[in-house]
């Protein structure tokens, strides 16, 4: 294999697919499998959305069911799931690692297999379970079929350090506008309660100290965190099955403080609460871009962002700020909400404070996503009754909206932790690391020894001087990785035989020498 030279630099955008059109069914093409060269081929089976549907076998003639040998079996049953193909992913079920516990009975034709999807809250959950009992219910020899829909146990894509309360949350979404008064404790509220109405499990951190909205907004029971002696954790409190944190319900009202106190109390706030299994903790980040708003994505692997903005140009110039400080930290911002849009009258519609914010985030930055919440009495007034929007009128126009919404961040989330999770592999086969950045097309392979050797941490370069401490021969050429896992949505770690860990940027592993004549078969 030869090295080739990476380019002097590298851009790294993040940009999110929209989401798959509404009101279609799923057509599962015929395939013969002949015309597929390998089992590989075969994930190309393609899922076109129209208005057809499988057309159900006629039943058999006879009772008497052929003996089908059971990995025979079991191979019929994959290659027809295998034509389910997750919208968001674009790969097949199969692939994926959905399908579990797969029993084949071959005398009575009877199957029953598990679908594990990513989260609780996936939007296509019913079209799934729908379709594996179709296709698998097609094959000539099987005259049941039971299909279980379950979830993935919740934890981050990446564990290693976090706090013990931060190891079982599956997906952290930052909701953030950077200014006051838009509407962005309105947005997380709702947002997160129509998480749970999703079925996710969802939890909600009000990192505002010093003007904690998330007592006005909700109506709890017990309006005071309380304290497990044993474990020195706080307990929160919650309503309507959402977990809820706030420094508001300590008991101090608001906060009058300097700055490291406050990042202080909100490390202790987040790091310290048994929030349990949750598949989403929605954060409701304080306006700003400062010591807080640092402390807070540094202390917890975010997952993705929400802007929110109002269509003034005064938003749009504060929202950019929180825009490129989530672009410096490596975190995909998902969507764009912007509220106080419009209202309708006279069979019209007003835009009061103009137009083009919330377009012009998207258009700037990049996120293909944008949502427009009408002006509402209703909902203004929901945000001081203690019952938000989405609980008490779920059928209404801003519900809706919020729907589409919690639909967007579900399909997102979960694209990012399958992108992060397998950015960087190692093939054993090939003794080469294979690299694909997250929301990049490039794809390319890296030799485990240069990797090594390319280390920047202060065991491999003195930090004074800038000398280099380790040596090009210090490193055997067949050295290959032990490990290697994601850590948050900018690096990996890699373990070596060694015992050493590095930590490697993905900005740093695009400037690497790459190995080039890599064999065809290792492309998709």
């Amino acid at each position: 294999m030869q090295l080739l030279h990476a380019p002097c630099s590298s851009t790294l955008a993040f940009h999110s697919s929209t989401s798959q059109p509404k009101g279609r069914k799923l057509f599962v093409e015929p395939i013969n499998d002949t015309s597929f060269s390998s089992q590989r081929h075969l994930k190309l089976a393609r899922l076109w959305y129209n208005n057809s549907t499988i057309v159900p076998k006629a039943a058999p003639s006879q009772a008497v069911v052929p003996e089908v040998a059971s990995k025979t079996a079991e191979t019929d049953v994959l290659k027809a799931l295998s034509q389910i193909i997750d919208p968001d992913f674009g790969t097949d079920i199969v692939s994926c690692g959905f399908v579990k516990d797969l029993n084949v009975i071959k005398d009575s034709g009877e199957v029953s297999f598990r679908l594990e999807l990513t989260t609780p809250a996936c939007p296509v959950k019913d079209m799934f379970e729908k379709k594996a009992h179709e296709v698998v219910t097609a094959l000539p020899w099987v005259q049941k079929v039971k299909v279980t829909m379950s979830a993935q146990p919740a934890r981050p894509v990446f564990a290693g350090n976090l706090p013990a309360g931060l190891r079982t949350i599956s997906n952290v979404v930052a909701v953030s506008s950077c200014k006051g008064g838009v509407g962005k404790s309105t947005v997380a509220v709702n947002l997160a309660y129509t998480l749970a109405g999703m079925g996710a499990r969802v939890g909600i951190f009000d990192a505002d100290v010093y003007g904690p909205s998330l007592p006005t907004m909700v109506s709890p029971e017990n309006r005071l965190l309380e304290m497990n002696p044993e474990k020195r954790t706080i307990i929160p409190t919650e309503y309507m099955g959402v977990k809820l944190v706030s420094f508001g319900f300590a008991g101090q009202g608001r906060a009058i403080m300097r700055g490291p106190m406050v990042s202080g109390v909100i490390d202790q706030l987040l790091t310290t609460t048994e929030w349990g299994e949750l598949d989403y903790l929605v954060i409701d980040m304080p306006p700003g871009t400062g010591d807080i708003q640092l402390t807070l994505c540094q202390v917890v692997p975010l997952t993705a962002a929400v802007i929110v903005t109002t269509p003034q140009k005064l938003a749009f110039i504060d929202v950019a700020k929180g825009v490129r400080m989530f672009s410096k930290l490596k975190v995909p911002c998902v969507a764009v909400v912007e509220n106080m849009c419009h209202f309708d009258a006279d069979g019209k519609r007003y835009y009061p404070f103009g137009r083009g914010s919330g377009s012009q985030v998207v258009q700037q930055f990049g996120i293909p996503h944008l949502f427009e919440l009408p002006i509402r009495p209703t909902l203004s007034a929901s945000g001081d009754s203690g019952v938000p929007e989405v609980v008490s009128d779920p059928q209404g126009e801003v519900s809706r909206a919020f729907q589409e919404l919690g639909v967007c961040v579900v399909q997102q989330c979960a694209k990012i932790r399958q992108q992060v999770s397998t950015a960087v592999t190692y093939d054993k086969s090939m003794k080469a690391i294979r690299v694909k950045v997250p929301e990049s097309d490039e794809e390319f392979f890296l030799h485990p020894a240069t990797v090594r050797r390319n280390d920047r941490s202060a065991q491999s370069v003195d930090e004074w001087t800038g000398e280099q401490k380790l040596q090009y021969t210090d490193i055997p050429e067949d050295i290959e990785p032990e490990d290697i896992r994601p850590m948050g949505n900018y690096a990996v770690s890699i373990s070596w035989p060694d015992g050493f860990n590095q930590i490697a940027p993905y900005d740093q592993l695009q400037m690497i020498e790459r190995l080039v004549d890599v064999p065809q078969l290792m492309h998709p």
